[in-house]
């Protein structure tokens, strides 16, 4: 299984399109890990029949592994084990954490949703979780976010736990330098990516660069974050 790995302090997070047809999105998807550093992808297809999500995975999961980069399926922990998937997310309406955890056994990673509730995460972490997911920290048209969450949550739990953080909800590269210097582990993005006017490619280079720039300015300047 590939792992979740922040080998820098911060690192892309890809989560796909809410709809798409796997065949085509492949080049999108391909295009995109070779452009720049990225540590997974998140197939997350909302209310797919387990026949499309089946097939997606096939043509999608062998592109990320073959560079290295885990490839988790959103909400379907029996799923993601019997499909060859590095590891399962799931949300608070979904199955516990305990038992998404015993299902994926101890190889695969998992991770949790938590909005911006410490009580949540903390849960999370007890009960298995690789990492815990925040946010919306931003407006965003991907999902109806039930919280708005602020950065301060990101300083707070990795002051605390070991455990990674991943920043989820309306992140682009002109917006998370915020999010990098309060200690995010990771940044999932979606439209940042997939709906850059330059191709998937271009969103994965941009959001690279402001990472870099963000950690740049964090070494340089060690107080302020």
């Amino acid at each position: 299984m590939i792992r979740i790995e922040n080998e820098r302090a911060c690192r892309l997070y890809l989560v796909t399109p809410p709809a798409l047809d796997p065949e085509a999105f492949a080049a999108d998807l391909a295009a995109a890990l070779d452009a720049a550093d990225v540590a997974a992808v998140q197939l997350r297809l909302k209310d797919a029949a387990d026949d499309a999500l089946r097939r997606a995975i096939a043509v999608l999961a062998p592109l990320a592994q073959s560079r290295g980069v885990a490839f988790i399926l959103n909400d379907r922990p029996d799923l993601a084990a019997a499909s060859g998937c590095d590891g399962a997310h799931v949300g608070q309406t979904d199955l516990g954490a305990r038992e998404a955890r015993r299902i994926l056994g101890p190889d695969r990673t998992l991770g949790v949703t938590c909005h911006a509730s410490r009580d949540l995460a903390l849960r999370a972490g007890e009960d298995g979780a690789d990492y815990v997911a925040f946010g919306a920290f931003f407006p965003t048209a991907t999902k109806e976010a039930p919280a708005r969450a602020d950065p301060d949550i990101l300083a707070w739990w990795s002051e605390l736990m070991e455990i990674p953080s991943v920043a989820i909800g309306g992140i682009t590269a002109g917006n998370c330098a915020p999010l990098i210097t309060a200690g995010a582990d990771f940044l999932a993005v979606v439209g940042a990516v997939w709906n850059h006017p330059e191709g998937p490619a271009a969103g994965v280079r941009a959001l690279d660069a402001a990472i870099a720039r963000a950690l740049r300015k964090g070494n340089e300047n060690p107080g302020t974050s």
